[in-house]
């Protein structure tokens, strides 16, 4: 799995609602700075450590669309050697869910290593997708939904005590020419108790709820068999404003852990459609 896929996969929670009664959910602009430490790793994998930092931005309203960024960077040891990856990403999504533009940058050891830039649109059937980098191309893709709608799916399923169901994502990630298929399972509301690990960075969610979520992501565009396992799953805690934290990211041969340290709410008014 590509490296840029790793990174998106923090962040990208979704499902198939329809695009105006998801545009209409508030969630709150944020930044979130989560330390990422290794859970596990198998022999085959070569890996000794992880150790690095992510941070998440978002910002934006259903009325003016929505922008995040973040930056990903790790330093991933082996036996025999040590290298400092940096992935940085950018995108926009307009508030009705129809277009989504997004470039990604990926640094290995400071040096430039890929760039994927383009923008994608929904049609009456499917998806269009234009490359800018690394190569230019036009793409026709099955029907998907693009990250922050998944999102506010995500978070209505979760509020209609729906555990569990299988939807579409494109998110331009690794080389921006697939679709995934995902099933997500959300568990039951439970309240944030001073005991947990991430109690200090919450803030003002201390005495917030949160809904348990795990999804699995499958690359069905090949053949068959190889669509019937995940390429890599996500368990985290998802908060209602659509804050998430305590992730754990597993790729198979290794996992990471995402414990959120620090969280910044911005203005709420600045998640708002001005009247």
């Amino acid at each position: 799995m590509g490296l840029m896929r790793q990174v998106v996969v923090a962040f990208v929670l979704l499902g198939a609602f329809g695009i105006q009664q998801a545009s209409a959910r508030f969630l709150v602009p944020h930044r979130a700075v989560y330390d990422l430490t290794l859970e596990r790793a198998s022999e085959r994998s070569g890996i000794t450590s992880i150790v690095g930092r992510m941070v998440y931005e978002f910002e934006g309203t259903a009325c003016e669309g929505y922008t995040t960024n973040f930056r990903y960077v790790t330093r991933i040891n082996t036996a025999d050697d040590s290298r400092l990856s940096d992935v940085q990403t950018s995108t926009f999504e307009d508030g009705a869910g129809k277009t989504f533009s997004f470039v990604t940058k990926s640094f290995i050891d400071q040096n430039l290593d890929t760039e994927v830039k383009g923008t994608a649109t929904h049609g009456a059937d499917g998806i269009s997708v234009k490359l800018v980098k690394p190569d230019k191309a036009d793409l026709n893709l099955r029907q998907a939904w693009f990250p922050t709608q998944h999102l506010v799916e995500l978070l209505g399923k979760a509020e209609r005590g729906e555990n569990f169901y299988e939807t579409n994502l494109f998110d331009g990630s690794d080389k921006a020419d697939r679709a995934m298929t995902t099933s997500v399972v959300v568990g039951k509301r439970k309240e944030v108790t001073a005991d947990d690990p991430e109690y200090s960075a919450l803030g003002e969610l201390k005495h917030d709820s949160y809904w348990p979520v795990t999804i699995a992501y499958f690359d069905t565009s090949g053949d068959k068999a190889s669509g019937m396992l995940p390429v890599y799953s996500i368990a985290l805690k998802l908060h209602e404003n659509g804050v998430t934290r305590d992730l754990l990211m597993d790729y198979g041969d290794y996992a990471l852990k995402g414990k959120l340290v620090n969280l910044s709410l911005f203005d709420p008014h600045r998640g708002q459609c001005s009247q």
